[in-house]
């Protein structure tokens, strides 16, 4: 008889929702100037607090967060619009802000992909879980519970994990790359049937490759499971666009991406400043 696979998720703590909107001009692409005051002009009404207009944002929902756009370079589209809000109905009214705007009138969606800010919390959820074990106890009992919740708190209250969940868009890295992720689930290679210390044993390798471009890269991750048919999105920004491809390259070469990570397109450009 085969023995069942026990494979519990880890907890992960969510924060801002978020919306990369690939555009293209239907038109072909305007001059610079015109591209700049479709910028200005959105942009205002998009952003809180950069304008009087913004109140008619917040008056739909627009609370915290913040949108940018990306002129794309080597794409077949045009634009990328990354919008960060507090709630997905905020989500929703940036995207009707840009549906309506003279910008929203001159192109049209070639992809999108919603998402929300995660943290998965591996390291802590396999603790727990073998601590569980220890005592003669199972994953979410009172005890198991109770320990759960104030590790979690703790976490949020860290300004590290408050950056992850609400990110700030970065001031001197102009560049854009964002690509959608998923894990395998093929036979013989399914990211989902592994334990949790494998598992946590895997991301811990993978966040040391990451944590060698500090200062270089700022990455966004966000969750996608149940909101888009890939289930993560990376959002990196950088002083130098080269620091994407080696980035990438080495973490391609880690175990969890080699054996498991399955990636979709690369949207590459640099952030309009109107």
């Amino acid at each position: 008889m085969t023995t069942p696979i026990i494979a519990h998720p880890p907890e992960t703590l969510e924060g801002w929702y978020a919306l990369h909107q690939i555009l293209r001009f239907t038109k072909g692409r305007p001059p610079a100037a015109r591209v700049t005051s479709f910028v200005a002009d959105t942009g205002d009404l998009l952003n809180p607090g950069r304008s009087s207009k913004t109140k008619s944002a917040r008056g739909k929902g627009g609370g915290g967060g913040w949108s940018c756009f990306v002129q794309l370079i080597g794409s077949t589209s045009d634009l990328m619009l990354i919008h960060f809000r507090e709630s997905l109905d905020a989500i929703g009214a940036a995207e009707e802000i840009v549906a309506k705007s003279e910008l929203g009138k001159a192109v049209e969606k070639t992809y999108s992909f919603l998402s929300v800010t995660e943290a998965g919390l591996y390291h802590i959820t396999a603790e727990l879980a073998r601590a569980a074990e220890a005592r003669g106890g199972k994953v979410g009992d009172a005890e198991y519970a109770r320990t759960l919740a104030g590790r979690i708190a703790a976490e949020r209250e860290s300004d590290h994990m408050k950056r992850r969940l609400s990110p700030a868009i970065p001031p001197d890295m102009p560049y854009v790359c964002f690509y959608p992720m998923s894990k395998r689930r093929d036979e013989g290679q399914n990211w989902y049937t592994l334990s949790l210390d494998e598992r946590s044993r895997l991301m811990q390798s993978h966040g040391l490759t990451g944590r060698r471009y500090a200062g270089k890269i700022q990455q966004v991750i966000t969750g996608a499971i149940g909101l888009d048919a890939w289930e993560w999105g990376v959002t990196l920004f950088a002083k130098d666009p080269i620091d994407f491809k080696k980035l990438v390259t080495d973490m391609r070469f880690d175990e969890v991406s080699a054996k498991y990570a399955e990636f979709g397109d690369f949207y590459v450009g640099k952030i309009i400043k109107a």
